[in-house]
Order: C-alpha cells, then structure tokens, then sequence
C-alpha cells in the first residue's frame, strides 16, 4: 500500500539576518530527502509549503527548529495521495509575506491569537467585526460565517480598505483570520499600530481550524484555496 503524502504548511517570524545561508542548506536537505514545494526566507524568518514522506517532512522541520530562533514554530498538516508541487524551491524575499508597511514588527506589536477550540466562541459575538484578510478569488470558495470580504486583489491593498472602510467606523473587537496565519500576523500588526486595541487573529489559520474541528462543529463554509496543484481543502482532507 502507498503511503500517503505529507503536506506541510509553516511560517515564523524571527530576527534572521543570516537567512542567506540558509538557502542552500534547506535546498540540499529537501533535495536528500525528494521533497516538493515552496520555502521563502528573509530578514524577517520564513514561510514554507513542502511535501514528501513523513520522514522526509520530519528531519526537515526538526532541522529548521533546532534553531533556538524557531524552536516554537508550528506546523498545519494535510494528506494527499500525489506529491501538489513540480519541484523544490528555496527563494530569498525581501518579506516572507508582502504587505509593504515599513516598520512593521509582527514579533511584538501583533494582536492576540485565538486557538481554532475557542474560534467559534469569539466570533459569535456580535460586538465582533470579522474580516477575511484574504484576496476575492479565495473567499469566493469559502469562508466562516458572518465574514466581511474586503475584496482584496492582493493583500497589499488590505491598509487601504483598513483605512476606508474600518478606521472611519471602528468596532470594538476585530478578529481576522486567513489560511496558514501568516498574513494575519502582519495585518494585525498594522492594525494595532493604527490604533486598534481589541485584534484578535485565528491562530494557525484556517487550516489548523480545519485539522482540529470537526465538521459537525465548524462554522466554515466551502472550501480553502491553498497555492498548490490540490487547489482546495476542506475538512474531509483532514483526520479526525
């Protein structure tokens, strides 16, 4: 019987002047081990999508968290029965994740994470404006309950609906959420340095909520579009 292939999504946030290093380091060690898929490095820390055996996937994310720097970086997981990318890449970035807000530090000045258990709970509230911090394409296959989709064409364009449509009218809580987490991190970021004080962010992001709740409990709707040849997720691509 074939064994099923391992997806892996993670990002982290760290002071990573040395990331130029890195880059071949990872590459040799993902080409050892045939694994797929897309890993970003800069400054700021890293943001990755890789899939292979579970071994493979294992010695890779162990190596990166050996690192004191990462030691605390999480992982969203899902199965597939063929390998979603072409090749492996390892790729140098200005930002791991492209908002262009100078002086933005997503390791201090971010909102407050919300587990995927307590999710539910905090965007029932009615005091709560939940916004999808993600571009139309993807809301348009799903997105959870009650969510504002700011029709974004990339997240770059998120400060100017924040300042359009949010800071002349400001609620009282804001939670935000979007598929791994990571761009939360930095729209949180943004938002508490406009002045918000209540922003929360779904931690782990829609695919950690998707692994962890099951369907008969969840308050999402269609599916998630990932940045691979699977398209799409929803609960059924998760184990329970």
């Amino acid at each position: 019987m074939t064994k099923p292939i391992v997806v892996s999504t993670f990002y982290h946030f760290a002071h990573l002047p040395d990331y130029q290093l890195w880059q071949p380091k990872l590459k040799a060690l993902c080409d050892a081990w045939q694994l797929r898929g897309t890993i970003l490095l800069a400054a700021e820390g890293i943001n990755a999508t890789i899939a292979g055996s579970r071994e493979g996937i294992d010695i890779v994310v162990n190596f990166i968290k050996a690192d004191p720097r990462f030691q605390t970086m999480e992982t969203k997981e899902g199965r597939t029965d063929i390998i979603p990318f072409g090749r492996m890449k390892v790729r140098l970035k200005k930002e791991i994740i492209k908002l262009g807000i100078a002086g933005l530090d997503p390791l201090g000045e971010g909102g407050e994470y919300v587990d995927a258990k307590d999710w539910n709970d905090l965007i029932s509230d009615p005091d709560v404006l939940l916004i999808d911090t993600r571009n139309e394409y993807e809301v348009e296959m799903g997105t959870f309950v009650g969510a504002i989709d700011p029709h974004l064409d990339s997240f770059g364009e998120f400060p100017q609906y924040v300042e359009t449509h949010v800071q002349p009218y400001p609620p009282k809580k804001i939670a935000m959420f979007c598929t791994g987490g990571i761009r939360c991190e930095k729209a949180s970021a943004y938002m508490k340095q406009k002045g918000f004080r209540e922003v929360y962010q779904l931690k782990g992001g829609i695919l950690k909520y998707l692994e962890v709740i099951p369907p008969d409990r969840s308050l999402w709707r269609g599916k998630c579009f990932v940045f691979d040849e699977r398209v799409a997720v929803d609960h059924s691509d998760f184990q329970f």
